[in-house]
């Protein structure tokens, strides 16, 4: 801690540093405008380039000949809202609260000190209250805790909503990281001024044509927690909806239910290490229109069930297969017996 001593000393140093600075600044008062009008001029002169870039001719020759990677650039991002508003991005809840609403709670505690410094979240169903030694095992063993107190049962039903919860994840991380890739192709392919890119990036996405997605992944988190009776401690344990978790996930429902055993289920697990085994395997082509990564760098690949799951189909190798996401969307659930 300084004394208060300490602290005049720092102002009066400051105050003759800034009366040294006007004093110079007023003395040599041509310098100080020529640095005045130069910090002026460099947006000034910036925003000038900017506009004859965006009217060049190269920037216009540009623009006509790559509007088709442009339009396929936004087919994605079209198709990005489409699996974001459609996927299953949750599965699960907490019953502890649920009923919360129908009684009034309220601390009358008449001690000291501050009460209430953390509070319940009572209205979330993906929270659950829970003992402190609850909150502390779910860190340590998290599906386990998460099939247990968030109503996952190990039923071949649920497991197959919860690798339907992978899938959708998969399809919109993809698409996503598809949808950057093109646009740094895009900008590559452009090469305006580094200065467009630093200081006119949305300008220049614009001016391109390009529909910027703002979606972002929603991976669903689930709390554990703990706040004690006169609500001055809180400790919470999360546990995150990624794909690492989807996955061990659906490992653990698949060894409690014994999946792997049951006359209908002789059939392979759809986690992330499956989906890129079977690209893979089809040598990451489409199995309908034949376009592959090797011809389109940027191709969105996915993968099908054939026969689908809603009408019987099982994730067997045999029944999947890797399609590009045109072909994918325009099959959806069509199959013929």
């Amino acid at each position: 801690m300084r004394t208060l001593g300490a602290w005049l000393f720092v102002i009066y140093v400051g105050l003759l540093v800034g009366v040294g600075i006007l004093i110079i600044s007023i003395q040599y008062w041509y310098f100080t405008l020529l640095i005045v009008l130069g910090l002026i001029s460099i947006p000034v002169v910036r925003h000038f380039r900017m506009k004859k870039y965006f009217s060049s001719p190269e920037f216009l020759a540009h623009l006509q000949e790559l509007s088709d990677i442009v339009a396929a650039h936004n087919e994605i991002a079209d198709y990005v809202t489409e699996i974001r508003n459609t996927g299953r991005f949750g599965i699960g809840k907490s019953d502890s609260g649920s009923k919360s609403h129908l009684a009034n709670y309220e601390n009358t505690s008449k001690r000291g000190y501050k009460r209430d410094k953390f509070k319940l979240d009572l209205s979330s169903r993906h929270v659950h209250h829970a003992s402190l030694q609850v909150v502390r095992n779910a860190a340590l063993e998290p599906i386990k805790y998460l099939i247990k107190y968030f109503d996952i049962a190990p039923t071949e039903e649920k497991l197959s909503e919860v690798e339907e919860l992978g899938e959708s994840i998969s399809r919109l991380e993809n698409a996503l990281r598809n949808l950057k890739a093109r646009e740094v192709a895009i900008a590559n392919a452009f090469a305006p001024p580094k200065f467009i890119l630093k200081h006119y990036l949305k300008d220049f996405q614009s001016k391109v044509g390009l529909r910027i997605s703002t979606i972002s992944i929603p991976y669903q988190a689930y709390k554990f927690e703990y706040v004690s009776a006169g609500g001055n401690s809180s400790q919470v344990t999360e546990i995150k909806l990624n794909p690492s978790t989807v996955d061990a996930l659906i490992e653990e429902l698949s060894e409690r239910i014994k999946f792997r055993t049951s006359a209908a289920g002789q059939r392979a697990l759809m986690t992330a290490k499956f989906r890129e085994q079977i690209k893979k395997r089809d040598n990451f082509t489409c199995r309908i229109c034949l376009l592959s990564i090797h011809q389109e760098p940027h191709l969105l690949l996915e993968i099908d069930h054939i026969k689908p799951l809603s009408k019987g189909g099982m994730s067997t190798e045999d029944n999947v297969q890797t399609l590009c996401w045109k072909c994918n969307r325009s099959k959806s659930n069509k199959y013929m017996e």
